[in-house]
């Protein structure tokens, strides 16, 4: 991981078409800005997981329900 300090106004250049700059600094939370192509995803990280899960689940191929068998004479 490379980790980086920047001041309020700052940014970082990644590759030729994504830039991140520091909006704002607060107590305890930093605000950043997004530049980046609309085909680029950005999702928050405690969302994550969640987009994981939820993908997966819509991915997964079940098998249909199936009606039990009926015995005989019913």
């Amino acid at each position: 991981m490379l980790v980086l300090s920047r001041k309020k106004d700052e940014s970082i250049r990644i590759g030729h078409d994504i830039t991140i700059t520091v909006i704002d600094i607060g107590k305890g939370r930093v605000k950043i800005g997004i530049d980046a192509p609309d085909d680029v995803r950005i999702l928050r990280g405690e969302l994550l997981t969640t987009e994981i899960f939820v993908t997966d689940a819509e991915t997964v191929d079940e098998p249909p329900i199936e009606e039990p068998a009926k015995q005989k004479g019913e």
